[in-house]
């Protein structure tokens, strides 16, 4: 990923936060006959799991992705992606002074570059369905456990999947968010964003106050 120093986020612990918050990812592999293939699946993340973390996550049997690692190490690039934001320049002071800028947009991304292999064994799959349930149940009044289902269903359901473990070799992470900019174009910025009525272009309003602190 290109990412300009001013953009770069190093923090590890931020890394690992980002990606908690942002569960659902883009798992992209290559093999000699397919390709590049990319399938969209939550993960969980196990940050004490090796010397730089473990990514779990499930796909169905019958994706043609899985097919392409199954039995194999292979490598693999995890992509999540976080709040993002059309930038006009009309919200820049800058062109009031030169005309001389124009648009962008405003995101957060976070690449993980990791060692895959897969896994299907019933014992291995039930702890990870279980915390994966778990992290997206346990907030609600009335949360859904892996208990809640028939035996045999579950037994049934397990054999339609196929796990997957990402070993972390490297995270990079880009959080471009107007820290190019000066003072007066990155409040400008900010009081656009933040007068739009899309929820998530005020979010990227939050970040990019944040950022610039």
């Amino acid at each position: 990923m290109y990412i300009p120093s001013s953009f770069a986020e190093r923090d590890v612990a931020t890394l690992f936060a980002f990606i908690e918050a942002h569960p659902l990812a883009t798992l992209v592999t290559t093999s000699p006959t397919d390709g590049l293939i990319a399938t969209h699946l939550p993960l969980v993340l196990d940050r004490n799991d090796g010397p730089t973390g473990v990514l779990r996550g499930h796909l169905a049997r019958a994706n043609p992705h899985a097919r392409v690692f199954a039995n194999d190490v292979t490598s693999a690039l995890v992509m999540f992606l976080g709040p993002d934001a059309y930038v006009t320049p009309t919200w820049y002071h800058t062109k009031k002074e030169t005309g001389r800028v124009v648009p962008t947009w405003n995101y957060v991304a976070v690449h993980a570059y990791c060692t895959l292999r897969t896994f299907d064994d019933p014992h291995d799959l039930r702890p990870h369905l279980e915390r994966l349930t778990h992290e997206h149940e346990s907030g609600r009044p009335d949360p859904w456990h892996v208990d809640d289902a028939p035996e045999d269903y579950l037994v049934t359901q397990m054999k339609a999947i196929v796990g997957v473990r990402l070993d972390i070799d490297r995270l990079e992470g880009k959080w471009k968010m107007s820290q190019n900019r000066s003072e007066a174009d990155v409040s400008g910025v900010i009081h656009g964003l933040s007068m739009s009525d899309n929820p998530r272009d005020r979010q990227v309003a939050q970040i990019v106050d944040e950022r610039s602190a």
